[in-house]
């Protein structure tokens, strides 16, 4: 497939240069990108420099909002040497493919619904004016337009790979909400001041975030069931206020019941997986450190297989899926393989369908790592995976 992406020469993002490598891996097209030199959006130079400050306050890097990188690669001017035109232009012309947010072209429509405080509806739609993919991006920081700008253009790459090699999408959420008006750059730069302040002064005093887990014996049905929080409350698993837990997983292993969590230390600022003994009701001691790695670990799926004791925590961080056996559980670990490379996977949990062993994650495409869940499959826990042919699905 021969195609041609149109980009505003003013708003070239690194997302966009990640959508020309993902077009050529998933679909084997050739990518041609022309930069057209039209002039900047109204609001283009507010907007930049409301991302700069967030960066600076934050301490965040451009990501996928970096400028740059791309430059114009024609590969012929008559339209028919394409098989299809993508325009991501502000103004795209007809019989081309367009990218629209809240029905709207361009990056600036994305940021009114985001100034708007709320995530905007991306639709993909083909240049007969079809919608062939749609969407609403999620991010792990809607709160800041530095993150959520670039989370919703890591999910506008995911849906116009999906909208041209025809994987299909659940139906977005619809939003009731009345859409209001977006809020000034002038006013949001003022609340990012002042929120940053607090905020670091909120962190410092009280360590926050600070996540806790909660356990109690169930008796009869469930939340799940009722849909309601059971009279009885929760029992807090405590903390020393230096660390967290979160994550809990429990297992039942020779008539103990055990719990594996992630532990996080706020002095670190990262987390290892820790392990507990429940006895009489109650957890016997201080979840202790039973795994550590490079990395934040979180997540620590456990499960039983052929007669032995595996667990597939989350290293996000190194972009890998990994597979631990237990040599004395749930106290020592060793590393039996890694399952999966190049991969910023969260939350992989394996499952047996069919006689075949399945693995759900949400992978982050550069963006959130909330929004695309992909699913592979193997004949044995320790692999060979071979990913789903729609993923993400």
């Amino acid at each position: 497939m021969q195609a041609k992406i149109l980009l505003d020469a003013s708003s070239c993002r690194r997302w966009q240069i990640d959508l020309v490598r993902r077009l050529e891996e998933h679909s084997e097209a050739t990518v041609s990108v022309e930069i057209v030199d039209a002039p900047p959006a109204p609001g283009h130079r507010k907007l930049e420099a409301l991302l700069l400050l967030e960066r600076r306050l934050h301490g965040l890097k451009p990501g996928g909002l970096e400028r740059g990188g791309l430059s114009s690669l024609p590969q012929g001017d008559d339209r028919k040497n394409f098989d299809l035109v993508l325009d991501l232009t502000a103004e795209p012309a007809a019989g081309h493919w367009k990218v629209l947010y809240d029905d709207r072209p361009g990056e600036q429509s994305a940021v009114s619904a985001l100034r708007a405080g709320r995530q905007p509806l991306v639709s993909v739609v083909d240049d007969t004016g079809t919608v062939r993919a749609q969407g609403r991006p999620g991010s792990e920081q809607p709160g800041l337009l530095a993150t959520a700008l670039a989370d919703i253009g890591a999910g506008t790459a995911t849906l116009v790979i999906g909208a041209l090699t025809g994987s299909p999408f659940a139906t977005p959420a619809s939003d009731s909400a009345e859409p209001g008006e977006p809020r000034p750059f002038s006013l949001i730069t003022a609340r990012r001041i002042v929120g940053a302040g607090l905020r670091l002064g909120y962190r410092a005093a009280f360590r926050a975030p600070h996540w806790r887990v909660g356990w109690r014996r169930s008796n009869g049905p469930d939340l799940l069931e009722t849909g309601k929080l059971p009279d009885s409350g929760w029992h807090d698993l405590p903390d020393d206020g230096l660390h967290f837990y979160a994550d809990p997983f429990l297992f039942e292993h020779d008539g103990a019941v055990y719990l594996l969590v992630e532990d996080f230390d706020h002095r670190a600022g990262k987390a290892v997986l820790s392990a507990t003994r429940m006895e009489a009701g109650d957890f016997v001691d201080t979840p202790r450190q039973v795994l550590s790695h490079e990395v934040h670990l979180s997540y620590p799926c456990v499960f039983g297989h052929a007669g032995e004791i595996w667990m597939i925590p989350e290293t996000s961080g190194a972009k890998t899926v990994e597979l631990y056996r237990a040599v004395e559980f749930p106290w020592r670990w060793e590393r039996h393989s890694i399952l999966l490379e190049g991969v910023e996977a969260s939350d992989a949990t394996p499952f047996v369908h069919a006689g075949r062993w399945w693995l759900t994650a949400t992978v982050g495409f550069g963006g959130s790592l909330s929004d695309s869940l992909c699913l592979w499959s193997a004949p044995e826990p320790w692999g060979p995976w071979t990913p789903h042919k729609n993923n993400p699905v």
